[in-house]
């Protein structure tokens, strides 16, 4: 005790020394509010240091349960991200909209080669045959260039139809049911690839074949010849339809198989397809081709099953109680297909920032392409623009259905003959029913774009997108010949690849954005 006490006071007699020494010093420097500053500013250390407040568990755990926060002070963040939950859970149904218009276009151009194209060929050999002088067209044709490419595509179906009809199904379907599972799985993933190969360049051999058909005359030659053509594209369908047919017997053999492992396992495949297109970088014309192949997917596979339908109901005498049984299955494969596009398109559109709106301009674009085709200055006829933007070759499809539904149904006699022109009579009233509807949707389609076109000219500001602040619509170039009525060009252009060079930035927005962005905008280069 008495040497803590020595200690104190030792330390308060330094302490009153140090400040008579710095009181001195002043004094002698004659600065005395300095001296007087520097004794208030001095830390004292005899003075003990004020001790933090303590704090209990309880009110800790007390004052983590009570703590309050405020979204509002956030309020623009999320207001976007109930807006992306909104789009997300809206794609579907627009996604419909468009798959829904795009999958009767595909029905449409099918039905073409079964009702149009038999009666054009037949109104060109009456045409031709009452025809007085080659010289209507301007040229020394005997036949307009229409007539010839549709002479073309109904040879070109009868020659692939008689070469089908060498190819025996039954023994094609035992061969692939000899195989192993994972084999028949590899097996119709090949396929598949391989399907949507020939999809994207048959169309391009047939438009050679057709363009080399019709050709000016007066042009030097600059082509291998029209036969040489023809064999070419003969070759295409015969070898695409063979594809479709050995897609058509792998799904056949799923659905007959004891366990359902194979058609499970090929189900399980749509979902790998997710991986391989939802964590990629997609634009809108990206993402516009991705849509048209689903469209073209889904007609693809109802084609498919129907052939297995058809093959099922022939081997069991067609017994209705088989037919039933075969339903759960066909269903599993439709809503899968559906389900995964929809998931596919809702991730892709919310990690792009994409708007739902972007579906209603691809349906305004497959409008276009059907109203620029009933005009007389259009290039092509309707079933050659769905092939070229879809990619959906129709010829290799029907040869294979001619093929199989001639080999399940038996016509003997004049009555088996009246029912198949019954049949095409339902066809053709089925056909014209479902042109007239969608050239009536695509008229209207049209007439709304170009209210909404105009509307957005007088407008003082453009429309934004809901998640980017930079305007992200676009406008596309559109083939030369092909005006659509009006004036007014296509979105997106008829051909079976859409390059960016293809892409004009929309002038209004360009032009809003100069006096906020200019150092952006003078690196675009507006074509």
């Amino acid at each position: 005790m008495e040497n803590d006490t020595d200690a104190e006071n030792s330390a308060r007699h330094r302490h009153k020394a140090e400040k008579r020494t710095t009181i001195n010093d002043a004094r002698q420097s004659g600065d005395s509010s300095h001296a007087e500053s520097t004794l208030k500013n001095k830390p004292d250390d005899t003075s003990e240091a004020a001790a933090p407040p303590k704090t209990s568990i309880f009110q800790y755990l007390q004052s983590e349960l009570k703590r309050d926060y405020l979204p509002a002070t956030n309020e623009a963040n999320f207001s976007a991200k109930r807006e992306r939950v909104y789009a997300f859970i809206k794609i579907p149904r627009e996604v419909e909209k468009f798959m829904f218009f795009g999958y009767f276009q595909c029905v449409d151009a099918f039905l073409y080669v079964f009702t149009y194209l038999p009666l054009r060929v037949l109104l060109a050999f009456f045409t031709l045959f009452a025809r007085a002088s080659p010289k209507r067209f301007g040229s020394s044709r005997w036949m307009a260039p229409s007539e010839i490419c549709d002479l073309l595509k109904a040879v070109l179906l009868l020659v692939c139809i008689v070469i089908m009809n060498y190819v025996d199904v039954s023994v094609l379907y035992h061969m692939v049911r000899g195989q192993a599972i994972i084999k028949l799985y590899l097996f119709f993933n090949m396929l598949e690839i391989a399907d949507k190969l020939f999809s994207s360049f048959g169309q391009d051999i047939l438009d050679s074949l057709f363009w080399t058909a019709t050709e000016p005359r007066e042009r030097k030659r600059e082509h291998f010849g029209v036969l040489p053509h023809f064999v070419l594209g003969a070759i295409y369908v015969f070898l695409h339809a063979m594809l479709v047919l050995l897609q058509a017997t792998t799904l056949n053999v799923a659905f007959n198989s004891h366990n359902k492992a194979l058609l499970t396992i090929m189900m399980s495949n749509n979902f790998v397809e997710l991986k391989g297109s939802v964590f990629k970088r997609f634009e809108k014309n990206n993402l516009f081709q991705m849509s048209v192949s689903d469209v073209r997917e889904r007609f693809h596979y109802t084609v498919l099953l129907f052939i297995v339908m058809i093959r099922n109901m022939t081997e069991f005498s067609w017994n209705s109680d088989h037919f039933w049984v075969l339903i759960p299955d066909m269903l599993l494969v439709l809503v899968t297909e559906h389900f995964v596009d929809w998931l596919k398109h809702a991730f892709i559109t919310k990690f792009n920032e994409i708007p739902a709106e972007v579906y209603n301009e691809y349906t305004t674009s497959l409008a276009y392409d059907m109203t620029t085709s009933r005009q007389t200055t259009a290039f092509s006829d309707h079933c050659d623009l769905v092939s070229r933007r879809m990619g959906f070759t129709p010829f290799p499809v029907c040869v294979l259905v001619v093929r199989i539904v001639f080999q399940s149904v038996k016509i003997s006699g004049a009555m088996g003959w009246l029912l198949v022109f019954i049949g095409f009579l339902c066809l053709l009233s089925l056909k014209f029913l479902i042109n007239i509807v969608l050239l009536g949707n695509a008229i209207k389609i049209v007439k709304r774009h170009k209210e909404t076109q105009s509307k957005e000219k007088n407008s003082p500001k453009p429309q934004r997108s809901a998640f980017r602040k930079v305007p992200r619509m676009v406008s596309f170039s559109a083939v030369p010949d092909q005006r659509p009525l009006g004036g007014d060009a296509p979105l997106f252009k008829s051909n079976s690849t859409i390059s960016m060079e293809s892409i004009r930035l929309n002038k209004e927005m360009l032009e809003t954005e100069t006096c906020s962005r200019p150092e952006e905008i003078g690196q675009v280069k507006v074509n």
